[in-house]
């Protein structure tokens, strides 16, 4: 399918200028993005790197602007090449729906999935090597990211659907633009130094630096949420970038932190920290209102398969 986009700009002098792109083009400007260069892209594109090469120069003399920083061994983006990578996704993502929705015969295509970390790490492996070995000819994209970034690129159409969880003032049943699937029930616990005195209350921590990962997930807001309810001092928050990260700061006795038991179980040696249970949370498998594609009905199904939900699933609103 050749789709031709039409960009017209305006500008001062009222000189009109038409931008024409296919989607072939957009293609390769992201593959380009991917893989930092025109080599690696050329080979994932089966194209030459002089057609590559050639094809980025057209696009950025159309655009009358530069959407790469040339290094030595890289390409990184420009302030202008990020922006125009935001349309150029959506652009692409938007073409690909269209085609299956037009053929719903059987799932194939592509498949953007987001999820947090710990879902990744203690719910999907089962689900994704099922929905894998049974719909060969989808391409699964999966990223990883907290709940906050995940809704924004769902909602902007950067991915297509996101397993997430919600903090305490928000009300899922308000996000009218979605439609949630609740599928697992995780137990949220709070890891301390194992030479830590047993804790009843937020008062009685010893520590008050929390590991998190960067603002935007919403267990970093439960936890702080928690930690402020005894009217104490607001956490130093250690920001880290993985839950291995969290569980060995609290191992060594620097910070206390919160994470799901299913992903505690995952790490060790037992005994390395001291678990307190703190409260429950519910993640859920969200996609854009209206959102109906075979490869997406697949993977939920899927993943539905392995909820820890039985007696409360629901539908999708």
């Amino acid at each position: 399918m050749t789709i031709i986009i039409t960009y017209r700009m305006i500008c001062a002098s009222h000189f009109r200028k038409e931008i024409d792109m296919d989607l072939a083009t957009l293609a390769v400007f992201r593959a380009v993005v991917r893989e930092e260069g025109v080599t690696r892209a050329a080979e994932l594109l089966g194209r030459a790197p002089s057609n590559v090469t050639t094809r980025i120069q057209q696009l950025e003399a159309e655009l009358g602007t530069q959407l790469f920083h040339r290094h030595r061994k890289r390409m990184t983006l420009t302030e202008e090449g990020q922006t125009f990578l935001d349309y150029a996704e959506r652009i692409l993502n938007l073409a690909d729906e269209a085609q299956q929705r037009l053929d719903p015969s059987s799932p194939r295509g592509t498949l953007r999935i987001g999820s947090m970390e710990s879902t990744i790490a203690s719910r999907l492996a089962g689900p994704l090597a099922r929905f894998s070995r049974d719909w060969p000819e989808v391409t699964l994209e999966l990223t990883s990211a907290p709940s906050g970034p995940l809704l924004n690129a769902l909602r902007a159409r950067r991915i297509d659907c996101a397993l997430v969880a919600f903090p305490s003032d928000e009300d899922p049943a308000q996000a009218d633009d979605l439609e949630l699937l609740p599928l697992f029930r995780e137990e949220l616990v709070l890891l301390l130094p194992s030479d830590h005195p047993e804790v009843q209350t937020a008062s009685d921590l010893r520590l008050r630096s929390l590991a998190a990962f960067a603002p935007g997930c919403t267990y970093r807001k439960l936890s702080e949420d928690w930690l402020l309810a005894e009217g104490g001092p607001a956490p130093k928050v250690q920001e880290v970038p993985s839950y291995h990260a969290m569980f060995g700061c609290t191992a060594a006795g620097a910070c206390i932190s919160i994470m799901p038991r299913s992903v505690v179980a995952l790490m060790g040696p037992p005994g390395a920290v001291r678990e307190m249970p703190l409260m429950q949370v519910v993640t859920y498998l969200a996609c854009r209102a209206g959102f109906d594609t075979a490869a997406f009905n697949a993977f939920r199904e899927c993943v539905a398969e392995a909820t820890n939900l039985h007696a409360e699933r629901g539908h999708a609103r």
